[in-house]
Formats: structure tokens, sequence, C-alpha cells
């Protein structure tokens, strides 16, 4: 028996669920778990589907799904399979060592391709997973220059996720537009404070009492992404920043680390710019 996972979003209205419902038990899909949830706001309607079964034509089912949904729903069947990434990183290692070990011991829930870095720092330690690291460097080049060679590598994969493990750099709109809602970001603060750059100065003149991370898709308005996962700590005045930031690494990769399961596990429906995360 082969699990699959059925993804839906679309306008709502009444009667979607036995409509969907229906429509899998014709091809004789077992409901495993089900989620879902209305924005009233917006009036939209999302689910989340695990089944059992064996499905002989994905064509046939979800233009059947589609059929009995509103117009411009949103459908994706999704086979059991591991997910692949790729990390960008750039001098900080603590993002990408607790991704690699992850990975190592099969908890991550995706194979990691290959790790590029703008620096040589962080090459030793990923070539120790016997993961490939491609060193790209920024200078003495364009921007343009710069992304076309990442894209380059990561064209040699079928990958499903680009993960900025501390990846330093802001990317253009041209290279984001290449993978639209498929880059995951971990910003040292808890955003919307502190956006851009240095955030743990910023939070230390401001003279805050907490400080987090927050992990989110990346788009051209920089760290305004649909957010996925946030978490914080606590912090007081004899915090100076660079106390803040050794604090705000640990949660940090709590923070990405429990963003990656939800969206590699395809518990995060992207919609508009927020995110809706079935736990």
């Amino acid at each position: 028996m082969n699990n699959l996972l059925v993804l839906i979003q679309c306008k709502d209205r009444v009667g979607l669920v036995t409509n969907i419902t229906r429509v899998l038990a014709q091809h004789q899909l077992n409901i495993i778990a089900m989620r879902e949830f209305v924005d009233e706001v917006e009036q939209k309607f999302f689910t989340r589907i695990e089944c059992s079964g064996t499905v002989e034509d994905y064509k046939i089912l979800k233009e059947e799904l589609l059929s009995s949904l509103p117009i411009a729903a949103d459908v994706h069947l999704i086979p059991k399979a591991e997910k692949s990434i790729a990390l960008l990183v750039t001098k900080e290692f603590h993002c990408l060592a607790d991704i690699l070990v992850r990975a190592h011991f099969k908890t991550l829930g995706a194979e990691v391709k290959c790790v590029i870095g703008n620096h040589e720092t962080l090459k030793e330690f990923a070539e120790k997973f016997d993961v490939p690291f491609f060193y790209v460097s920024h200078e003495d080049k364009s921007k343009a220059d710069f992304e076309n060679e990442i894209t380059n590598l990561l064209s040699n994969y079928q990958l499903d996720y680009i993960v900025l493990a501390k990846f330093m750099r802001i990317l253009s709109p041209a290279f984001n537009a290449q993978y639209t809602h498929k880059i995951i970001n971990i910003h040292h603060s808890f955003l919307p404070a502190f956006i851009g750059a240095s955030p743990y100065k910023q939070a230390f003149e401001r003279g805050v009492k907490i400080i987090g991370a927050t992990a989110h898709f990346v788009t051209n308005n920089l760290d305004e992404g649909p957010i996925i996962s946030q978490q914080t700590i606590h912090v007081n005045h004899t915090y100076d920043a660079k106390q803040m930031a050794v604090a705000g690494r640990e949660i940090e990769k709590a923070v990405l680390s429990k963003a990656l399961e939800q969206v590699l596990e395809d518990r995060v429906f992207v919609s508009g710019n927020k995110t809706i995360v079935f736990e």
C-alpha cells in the first residue's frame, strides 16, 4: 500500500469535505488523517489529507478532485518520498551542523544534495558527512554572475527546497523567481522586528527583553516573506550584543529545524504573505 498526501486550497463553500472524501473513496483510498482550516476573512479552505492505497492514475484522480471543487482550486497529490535539499552557507556553522547531523541519522526527512558557500570556511566540515561542497566567491564579480554560478550548480540536482543556513547574502528578484516558495531562510530576529543586518546589535541598542528567530520563505521583500516558524527567549540588561548572538544561535537552530520538519512533511500552505501550518 502506498501512502499519498492530498493538499488542497480553494474558495470555501458548503460540502467540500463531502465532495473530496467521496472522490477519494471512489479511488479506494483510505483516509488515515485529515486536517482542515477555513480562513473566514479570505473565505479560503485548506486541507491536508493522508491516505493509504494505490493510485492507478494520478491525472484522473486530480481531474476528478478539481471537478468537485470551486474554480481555480489548487490540488497537489504527493506520493510518499524523501525530499531533496541544497544548503547555502557563509561562515557560521551551527545551522549547517544541525541539519547535516539530522540528515546523517535519517531524522531530517530529506537528503542534502550539496552545500554551496561563498566562503570556504565550512568546506571541510560538510565533506566529513560526504556532502559535496562548492565554493562560489561573491568577490570581484557582479551579483548576476555570482548568482548564475549558484544556479548552474543547483541545476545539477532535482531539488525540492533550498535552505539558507545562515547565508548572509541578499538574493536578487531574478534568482528568487526561479524558486518561488522554495527558498527557506533563518533570520536571527523575531520578525517583523529588526529586519536586515545586525539584528542583535539593533536589539541591544533598543534594550529588548526578548530575542528570537524566524524561519520564512524568501521573497523579494527583505525578511518579509511568509513566516513558517518563530520562537523567542528572554534576555536582560546584562546581555550585550555579542552575548545575545551566542544565545540566539541555539534558538536559530531550533526554529530552522522546526520549520524544515513542517515544510518537508508538507504541512505548510502559503496563502498570500501568510502561511497555514498544520502542526
